[in-house]
């Protein structure tokens, strides 16, 4: 059991606050937070005052003071512990809490020259593993998804083609809990790369002007990452998985404070109705943990009451390690909203969660098999120290039977060790390269990468698997083999020779030379001298042997001209109806297709 630790954060005034002439109604001393209600003028301070204590209490309210709280100390005091639970293998949250313009964005985002917790966490994770990574041998499998909530609907932030723009559902998984269906995952190598995205999605989020913040988030937006540790510890194969949730929230507003009509009211009265749903399961959650028995039969957590609450019920009172950061503003004009804010986080101290370790079910059955090798060999032990063990082996066949339990179990341990070490040992060496990267879409996997490369179009119809050829900087040869040295691709088909072609990689511009007397064709025209490729054309070798080109660089600078309407398709890149007729010439026939397999030895 761990409790949700639960920090305040008091930001400076802002300058509509100044204006308004306001009032600096909160106090910070140590681990408390106080608030004043300057209405109640004829009350002793003592009862016009309200404190309360928390695991942290930041003043950020003046830069110049000597206690003011940096965003540097704020990663230092609940980020590390973030960190931390990644790479024991625990889930882990963190969401901040408050009403608009109060500090969440800039606590968890922060800006340019002042990064917030999600920024300084991701980093923080790859630094963690170039300090790993040289003192063990571990491997690492990072990679992350962005998504918000708007109007109670769930959009992805970093949308493929195909989900762009349309609305996700939240289902629930019998083991893993609630997950958004067909959400996009990328696969991450550095921070750089963390950073593309997060700027990708942070640009695609929903903010809007009102009356109290010109830059109002008018959704929740969570990040998360899901970080994979694998290595051996002590000759016993260790894999953790970590789910990390960072939640920006939209913040509690006032219609008439904020100055919403139309879409903005829309939007606020949507934002308020998933916090009063989270506050509802705090309270819930906070009860449940204080009271008994009878009372926890009684109470109901009505998580599926908003998208936010169901997607964050592991993190509320399940498997993970919480923190909620709560930001208020110091100005007596929101006192109220202060007031609310400051009582929720005292509440969500109070809630319990069961954080476990999350390991690979092969790694845990390998450890369980070990424990039983312990167990069985210290029987074994015990009855040969035994002075009737000589007669307890002709008599029953104990010692038999534990001896061949204790043998079959080890060489299952062995057999599952060496499986799981030789996958992780496989996907290891091939995202190894700078230039691969997988990603999760929905149900798919997209194999993305930085270098010009050729996919094969396999004629075989018996044929399952993709292939992939990276055509590196410098030649690439092609053709059936058997020369010395070896092809590079090694191809299989019909009017293909020994050597056949050439693929030239210089500075990123990759062209195809044909050797004498070899059948090349680009789109379905003939080639015979070099030719300059482009992203997407089709090269046929030979009779039926198929690639489709693609260059990452050149196909983003054409998505770009895309965007701003700069580029029409054209016919050298076009696999128009025409050049498949010529393909189709040149298949292989179904009937000649059965008769070889016929022919083919069993």
């Amino acid at each position: 059991m761990a409790s949700v630790r639960v920090a305040v954060r008091v930001r400076p005034l802002s300058q509509r606050e100044k204006d308004l002439s306001a009032k600096v109604i909160i106090h910070v001393n140590g681990h408390k937070t106080s608030v004043l209600n300057t209405k109640e003028t004829g009350e002793p301070f003592g009862e016009r005052g309200k404190s309360f204590s928390y695991d942290f209490s930041y003043d950020s309210m003046n830069s110049t003071s000597p206690n003011f709280v940096t965003q540097e100390k704020i990663f230092k005091d609940l980020g590390t512990d973030v960190l931390q639970a990644a790479f024991e293998g625990y889930n882990a949250c963190v969401f901040a809490y408050g009403q608009t313009g109060s500090g969440k964005s800039y606590t968890m985002m922060g800006n340019a020259g002042d990064y917030g917790l999600i920024p300084r966490i991701c980093e923080g994770l790859f630094h963690h593993i170039s300090g790993v990574l040289q003192r063990d041998k571990a491997s690492f499998h990072m990679e992350v998804s962005y998504f918000e909530i708007y109007n109670e609907r769930v959009r992805d932030l970093l949308p493929s083609t195909e989900t762009q723009g349309c609305e996700l559902r939240v289902r629930e998984h019998p083991k893993d809990g609630a997950y958004v269906e067909a959400l996009s995952k990328h696969h991450v190598q550095s921070y750089t790369e963390v950073g593309q995205l997060m700027h990708e999605g942070n640009r695609r989020r929903a903010t809007a002007s009102t009356g109290m913040n010109h830059v109002s988030s008018r959704s929740h937006a969570i990040f998360t990452i899901r970080f994979i540790k694998a290595m051996f510890d002590a000759e016993l194969p260790c894999e953790t998985v970590s789910k990390v949730h960072l939640v920006d929230l939209a913040g509690s507003e006032r219609a008439d404070a904020t100055q919403a009509t139309g879409i903005r009211l829309k939007e606020g009265a949507n934002i308020n109705r998933s916090l009063v749903t989270l506050g509802i399961v705090i309270s819930t959650l906070a009860d449940l943990s204080i009271g008994g028995g009878i009372k926890r039969k009684q109470n109901f957590v009505p998580y599926r009451d908003s998208a936010l609450t169901w997607l964050l019920k592991d993190s509320l009172g399940g498997n993970s390690k919480t923190i909620m950061i709560a930001t208020i503003s110091p100005a007596d004009v929101n006192y109220s909203e202060t007031l609310n804010t400051l009582r929720y986080a005292s509440r969500a101290k109070n809630i319990l969660n069961k954080p476990t370790v999350n390991e690979d079910s092969n790694v845990k059955i390998i450890r369980e098999l070990q424990a039983e090798i312990a167990r069985l060999k210290a029987l074994l032990s015990a009855g040969n120290q035994s002075p009737s063990s000589q007669m307890v082996s002709f008599e029953q066949p104990l010692g038999s039977s534990v001896e061949e339990r204790l043998h079959q179990d080890e060489a299952r341990v062995q057999e599952l060790t060496k499986q799981w070490a030789s996958r992780w040992k496989e996907i290891h060496n091939i995202l190894r390269e700078d230039t691969v990267a997988l990603r999760k879409e929905g149900i798919g996997v997209v194999l993305d990468s930085q270098m010009p490369y050729l996919i094969c179009i396999d004629e075989d119809l018996l044929s399952t698997g993709v292939v992939l050829y990276h055509l590196k900087e410098g030649k690439t040869s092609a053709g059936t083999g058997g020369t010395e040295p070896e092809q590079d691709i090694v191809l299989h088909g019909e009017a293909l020779q020994r050597e056949h072609c050439v693929f030239e990689n210089q500075r990123g511009a990759v062209t195809l030379v044909p050797l004498p007397g070899a059948r090349c064709a680009i789109n379905g025209v003939e080639v015979t001298q070099p030719y300059l490729l482009t992203q997407g054309v089709n090269i046929q070798l030979g009779k039926a042997t198929m690639f489709h080109f693609n260059h990452p660089q050149e196909a983003a600078q054409l998505r770009e001209k895309r965007k701003s309407g700069l580029f029409v398709s054209s016919d050298s890149t076009a696999f128009s109806v025409d050049t498949f007729s010529h393909f189709r010439k040149n298949r292989v026939s179904a009937t000649a297709l059965r008769d070889r397999l016929t022919r083919s030895p069993v």
